[in-house]
Order: structure tokens, then C-alpha cells, then sequence
């Protein structure tokens, strides 16, 4: 269904609470489950590191106690060597490492993004209507990077922080068992240390990943709208409406700021006090000659060593909470369900010119007062031109919408030749439409990429060819580049008629059988909607087009006109037979200081058939 947006977001959805770390697993693996035999390198290559740090901090042992103790020279080039060796090994083995890993998270991320973008391009117009631009950008940037952070990158780190603690504690009990047990006295408050911010750390990770969203939210929408903000003059207005965000934002930064900063010194007071603790009970057994000085040096590097891994593992917790704060908003866009979808056996039709037909079509928005459309019936055959007049509101674009299924009738059929559009996949029934929209929209790319975008394999020739008919080419040639040149985004280097005619000719380079136009004129000059009339007639020819539109100029030249009001048909016919009447067409044209001049244009082509109206 279709719908007006509100700003509010997308709702919730299922909801991975604090601790689901095996939903996260079960929803996200799959995007790294293709490259799951590269882990086992990436793992081992974690593996290596650790235990090549062990064997250099016991090099260390053996290099005071062999050779800086008893003072002798002899052992020193072979300990050198060895420690040379082991160096070289663990970089090599690091480099490696980083690389595979590297890849393995870019990978999932690349994998990731575009799984949530395809997801997004099936839902329907009413999910981004009442959802922020900024904020689901920012579920596509830093909530699915969390996401890896935890289930990629950490996988290689809880490896690594978990082989670190095994290797060093097995160093520690081999080189004094009972300095160890005092060592690993403090330990657990390590991990009480850890809990204990984690908590607190995982409700604001959430928050700040919520408010990142609402200012890219707000910093696109103030630059989009960015004419109209400073011709009213209320930059300030919105700066400010900036400003309490941005204030949202930084007292929470604040809160994870002030967590942080009594963490980090918590964290060292446990470890300066294990180390000054094992420091004196690791001299009272050097003054009872049952611990060496190289060995009590080695175990306290090693001591010193085996809280980084303990530390590291209390970062993860941390990293889990943001993953799960991020996979919930990541969960909420992938288990929204469009309202439009294909049926399971949804035909493909060849692409031919068919009749368009609404058949009794009713529609209601969401929580609408009245119908924006009722009980609306009419035929457009090929080469028919049938034009849909009435004030704001009275139910024309609802007609587009229904067409090209953004969202489906609540009762009637939309039908193309005999089939109902539900019928028909969602990819065909589009094939066999191609709209103008009232906002001319200019892709970032070449002049060619723009015109070819409904068929990017057509040869250049077809493309030029569009371009001529479209009154297109003159302007293309006397570019920098000529079709090749760049628009940039937007397509600002061009004139509202030049990407009007740009858009024209990528209508007829697609060459659908079925034509809507949304009001195709509006926001041109006089002079530059008249440029586009004449390829406008040529885009019609033999398709059954219809036109959405506030100009009468254009719809005087209809085949057919519908007059809508609140959905409703008051008025159908031809626009000299309108003008007659003097009904609500003529109160429109009138309204719009329009004179009853005959129609000296030519109207489009069209089939000997009259559009069938029955209301």
C-alpha cells in the first residue's frame, strides 16, 4: 500500500534483545558462510602469533639468566638470532593475517550491503515514505559494520585473545605454579570490571547508533531542501532544529565517554595491582632462591602480556553489545515486507502493445478519512491518449501509482490487455510501462548512461536515434564531451527542458507500450514546454498513454479527459465538448485564464477506437 510519510521510521520488528548473540549468528552468518574454508587459515595465522610470543618472551628469560646474569658473551648471537627469526616469522604470519582477515570483513560487508540494498529496492513506496533517508544510510554504514566488527573481525580476535590467555597461562604454571595462582587471583575481576561497563556501554552504543541516523537524517534533508531554506530565510531555523540533534548526540557521546574513561583506569588499577602483587611474592621466592631473575622477569611479561588478552576479551563483550544494538536496526529493515510482491505464479508477457483498463478501481491510503479513489473505470487503447484533470488531492497520481503497482487497488482491477497487473511479475508489468516523472530525474553518469538506463546494452546508434527524435541531440553535441560528457549528480549542467528532453528520449529508447506521464511539463518556461510538445507526439505515437496533469494546454489535446474530484469521475469527454458543457472542466480552464481558442495543435496519434468511460 501506498502511503504518506511521517518521519517516523520504520516500526519494529522482531527485536534481537541484549545477549541474542546466536540470532545475530544465525541472521548474519550466512553472508560469510561462502568464504568459511578461508577462516581456518585466518584462525591458524591467529594461532601462530600468539604462541611465537611465547617462545620470545621465554627467549628473554634465557637471555638474562644465560647471558646477562653470569655475564657471558657466547650464548648472546645464537639467542639474537633466534629472536631475529622469530620476529621476521611474526610479521610475515601478522601480515598475512591482516590481509585474509581484511578481506574476509570487506567481503561480508560488500555481501551484507547489497543483500539490504536489493531488499530494499522490492519494498514499497509507503515504507520510505514514513522513513528517514539519513537514518537508513546509517543502518547501511555503521550498524552492519558493528555487525562485522563482532562476527568477522572478532572471530579472529577471540581466537587470538583466547589462545593468548592458554599459551601464557600454560607459560606461567610451567615457570612457577604457585606465583601463578596468585596471578590469577585478580583475573576475574577483570572480568567483573568488564560486565559491569558493558551493561551500561550496550544501552548507549544503542542510542548513539539511533541518533547517528536522525542527524544524517537531518543534515540531507537541510541540503536537499536548500533552495527553499534559504529563499524563506530560515537557515537558522534549521540550524537550530540541527543543533538540539547534534546536542542529543554529543550527550550521549558524552555518557560513553565518562563510561570509557572509568573503565580504562579501573582496568589498570586491577592490573597494576596484580602486577605489584606478583611482584612481591615473585622477590620473596628470588630471596629463597626458588625463582631465577630471568624467570620472575619472563613470568611478569608474561603476567603483563595475559591481561591484554583478558582486556581484549572484555572488548568484545563490549563489540557483541554493539553488534546486537546494530543487527536489531539492520533485522527491522530486512524484515519489513512489501506490500507489493509477486504471486507465485505471476506470468511474463511478451512486450506488445495492450489496452490499459481500471475496472470499478477503489483505493484507500492508510488511515484516510475517504477513499482516494472510487469506483474508477476506464479503457485506454493503443495510440489513445487519455488525460486525468482536478485540483491537488483529487486522486491522479493515486492512478499512477496503482499502475505501475507501488500499491494495489482495494477493490477493482487494474488490468493490461486481459490480465490483472497482480498477475503479471513485478519486473514485466514495469517493462511494459515507462513513466515521465514531474521531477525530471538526471542520474550521475554520462549523457549516454541516461538515456540508455531502461536498456543499457542498446547500441549507440539507438541511442542517438532517441536522442534525435527527442529533440535531444543539437544540445548533446555542443557538450564538452558530447554524449560521453558527466552530468554530475542531478544533472544540475542542464536546463529543466534539456533533462526534460533527456528523459524523453530515454522513454523512447525503451520503447514500452504503455505511457504515463506526471505532469510533464511543470516547473518548464513557456518557451521550453512548447520545445518538448513536439517530442512529447512523437513518444505517444501508437502507445496508450496516460497524462497526469495541472496544465489544461496539454490536456486539451486528449483523446479522452476524466475530471477527478476526491477520486471520484465528475466529468469525462473531449475538450471542445467539456468547454460546452460548461461543467467542472470549464470552471477549470477558466480558473487558469485560459480562453476557448480552438485546438490548432494536432493531437497525438490514436487509433480510430474512442477510450470507453462508464462510471
Amino acid at each position: 500500500m501506498c502511503a504518506a510519510g511521517d518521519g517516523t521510521g520504520p516500526p519494529a520488528a522482531r527485536r534481537v534483545r541484549p545477549g541474542q548473540l546466536r540470532q545475530i549468528i544465525r541472521r548474519f552468518w550466512p553472508f560469510a558462510a561462502p568464504r568459511k574454508l578461508w577462516f581456518l587459515p585466518v584462525l591458524l595465522l591467529a594461532a601462530l602469533g600468539p604462541a611465537i610470543q611465547t617462545a620470545q618472551i621465554y627467549l628473554f628469560a634465557v637471555l638474562v639468566d644465560d647471558v646477562l646474569i653470569p655475564r657471558h658473551f657466547a650464548a648472546f648471537p645464537r639467542i639474537a638470532a633466534l629472536f631475529v627469526a622469530l620476529t621476521v616469522v611474526e610479521s610475515l604470519l601478522s601480515g598475512a593475517e591482516t590481509v585474509l582477515g581484511t578481506w574476509l570483513g570487506e567481503r561480508f560487508l560488500i555481501d551484507l550491503r547489497v543483500h539490504v540494498l536489493r531488499h530494499l529496492q522490492t519494498l514499497s513506496q509507503e515504507f520510505f515514505a514514513r522513513s528517514r533517508m539519513g537514518d537508513l544510510l546509517a543502518r547501511m554504514s555503521g550498524d552492519i559494520s558493528a555487525i562485522e566488527g563482532f562476527l568477522v573481525s572478532g572471530t579472529t580476535d577471540l581466537v587470538n585473545d583466547v589462545l593468548r590467555l592458554v599459551f601464557f597461562l600454560t607459560a606461567l604454571f610451567w615457570l612457577q605454579w604457585q606465583l601463578a595462582l596468585v596471578a590469577l587471583f585478580v583475573s576475574p575481576l577483570f572480568w567483573l570490571a568488564a560486565r559491569f561497563f558493558s551493561t551500561r556501554l550496550q544501552t548507549v552504543s544503542r542510542e548513539r547508533q539511533r541518533l547517528s541516523g536522525t542527524i544524517s537524517s537531518a543534515v540531507e534533508q537541510i541540503l536537499t531542501n536548500l533552495p527553499l531554506v534559504q529563499a524563506y530565510g530560515q537557515g537558522e531555523r534549521e540550524l537550530a532544529r540541527f543543533r538540539g540533534q547534534a546536542e542529543d548526540k554529543y550527550r550521549t557521546e558524552m555518557r560513553a565517554a565518562r563510561l570509557r574513561s572509568l573503565y580504562a583506569p579501573t582496568v589498570d588499577l586491577i592490573e597494576m595491582a596484580g602486577v605489584l602483587t606478583v611482584l612481591g611474592f615473585g622477590a620473596w621466592l628470588l630471596s629463597r632462591n626458588q625463582l631465577s631473575v630471568g624467570a620472575l622477569l619472563a613470568f611478569l611479561t608474561y603476567l603483563t602480556s595475559l591481561y591484554s588478552p583478558i582486556r581484549g576479551l572484555g572488548g568484545l563483550v563490549n563489540s557483541a553489545y554493539t553488534a546486537s544494538a546494530g543487527a536489531e536496526r539492520v533485522i527491522e529493515v530486512l524484515d519489513e515486507k512489501s506490500t507489493v510482491s509477486d504471486a507465485p505464479h505471476a506470468l511474463d508477457l511478451s512486450v506488445a502493445p495492450v489496452p490499459v483498463r481500471f475496472q470499478a478501481v477503489s483505493y484507500s491510503y492508510p488511515d484516510a478519512d475517504r477513499p482516494a479513489l472510487h469506483d474508477l473505470t476506464f479503457t485506454v487503447e493503443p495510440g489513445q491518449l487519455l488525460a486525468l484533470v482536478g485540483e491537488s488531492g483529487a486522486g491522479k497520481s493515486t492512478v499512477g501509482r496503482l499502475l505501475l503497482r507501488f500499491c494495489d487497488p482495494t477493490g477493482g482491477r487494474v488490468l493490461l490487455g486481459d490480465h490483472d497487473t497482480r498477475d503479471l511479475t513485478l519486473a514485466n508489468l514495469r517493462r511494459h510501462v515507462t513513466v515521465l516523472l514531474q521531477d525530471t530525474l538526471v542520474l550521475e553518469g554520462t549523457v549516454r548512461d541516461n538515456i540508455a538506463y531502461g536498456r543499457p546494452d542498446a547500441p549507440d546508434e539507438q541511442v542517438i536515434a532517441a536522442a534525435v527524435d527527442a529533440d535531444a541531440d543539437a544540445f548533446i553535441s555542443r557538450l564538452p564531451e558530447g554524449y560521453q560528457t558527466r552530468l554530475g549528480e542531478r544533472g544540475t549542467r542542464l536546463s529543466g527542458g534539456q533533462r526534460q528532453r533527456i528523459a524523453i528520449a530515454r522513454a523512447m529508447l525503451r520503447d514500452s507500450p504503455v505511457l504515463l506521464l506526471d505532469e510533464p511539463t511543470t516547473g518548464l518556461d513557456p518557451h521550453a514546454a512548447d520545445r518538448i510538445l513536439g517530442p512529447l507526439h512523437r513518444l505517444m505515437a501508437g502507445r496508450a498513454t496516460i497524462v497526469i496533469s495541472h496544465s489544461l494546454l496539454t490536456a486539451r489535446e486528449a483523446t479522452q479527459i476524466l475530471v477527478l474530484e476526491h477520486g471520484h469521475v465528475t466529468e469525462h469527454g473531449r475538450h471542445d465538448q467539456l468547454l460546452r458543457d460548461d461543467g467542472p472542466y470549464a470552471k477549470l480552464w477558466h480558473a487558469a485564464g485560459l480562453t476557448a481558442t480552438p485546438n490548432t495543435r494536432p493531437a497525438a496519434p490514436r487509433s480510430p477506437t474512442r477510450v470507453r468511460v462508464d462510471r
